[in-house]
């Protein structure tokens, strides 16, 4: 088996990019004038069509109305299966993570988002450059939200979680933000299931420097490898590699703070804000 990039699936949104294409040119518009119609880019249009870009709710009623299309377009929308509303390079990913039978995760820069409140989350998505719109922002926590439900999940999958200290220093949103995701942290440690530790911010050797990853244990117990970065991500399934990685895990465990010294810190830093 061989690493493969996450991107080239043909998903539920080119389906619906080739009906809207189709609906458009029988209708006798091109893409500027429906762009000129709902006073959006001739790129958006483009984008959606060849199922780059998500295609609103909201914006298919329109469609709908405009071309006569009797709601084909808004029941298409709506009849996207959860895990393609995320970015489509992360969609492997989601559905090897709700099958798990064990996951570990080493973050540097956020709060995982298995762990992530909703008001952290959506300030995250608020913060992605270009802008959001409010509607595709408000799925994306939802979807975010939705991954979360593995925690309750029957058997219990085995997760286990390394984050940066200076995740848990930084000002993220309002302190009512930052206080409310520590407080959910601190829960999430006491769930059985769950190991937290802590990488500390004065540490002479890091074996995570080269990033973020998460591991993953499948119920027929293959192992896997997820490496996300800018517009991209990888889900290695070459032994050699994800076995690279499991090794760079299993060295940082060893040089966080325990699982007690990190609840020890969590609560320290409650006690501050």
């Amino acid at each position: 088996m061989h690493s493969t990039k996450r991107n080239k699936r043909v998903t539920s949104w080119h389906v619906i990019g080739a009906q809207l294409a189709a609906f458009r040119k029988a209708a006798g518009h091109t893409q500027t004038s429906l762009a000129d119609r709902f006073c959006v880019g001739e790129d958006t249009i483009a984008s959606i069509e060849q199922g780059r870009r998500p295609l609103q709710a909201d914006l298919a009623r329109q469609l709908d109305e405009l071309l006569g299309t009797k709601g084909v377009l808004s029941v298409a929308v709506a009849k996207v299966p959860q895990r393609e509303r995320f970015p489509a390079f992360a969609q492997d990913f989601v559905e090897y993570e709700q099958e798990a039978v064990t996951l570990l995760s080493y973050q540097n820069q956020v709060v995982p988002g298995l762990l992530q409140t909703e008001a952290y989350a959506r300030f995250l998505f608020s913060c992605l450059y270009p802008p959001l719109e409010e509607e595709q922002r408000e799925e994306w926590v939802a979807a975010r939200l939705g991954r979360q439900r593995l925690l309750e999940r029957r058997p219990r999958p085995m997760l286990h979680f390394v984050l940066e200290e200076s995740i848990l220093r930084g000002v993220v949103g309002d302190p009512g933000v930052r206080r409310e995701q520590l407080q959910h942290l601190r829960r999430c440690m006491e769930l059985p299931f769950l190991g937290l530790q802590i990488m500390p911010m004065r540490l002479p050797k890091h074996a995570g420097l080269a990033g973020p990853m998460v591991l993953l244990e499948t119920p027929d117990h293959d192992h896997l490898a997820y490496v996300e970065g800018q517009l991209t991500s990888v889900l290695h399934d070459d032994p050699d590699d994800v076995s690279v990685l499991q090794q760079k895990y299993g060295m940082l465990r060893s040089q966080a703070l325990s699982v007690e010294n990190s609840a020890r810190l969590l609560d320290d830093l409650l006690g501050e804000s």
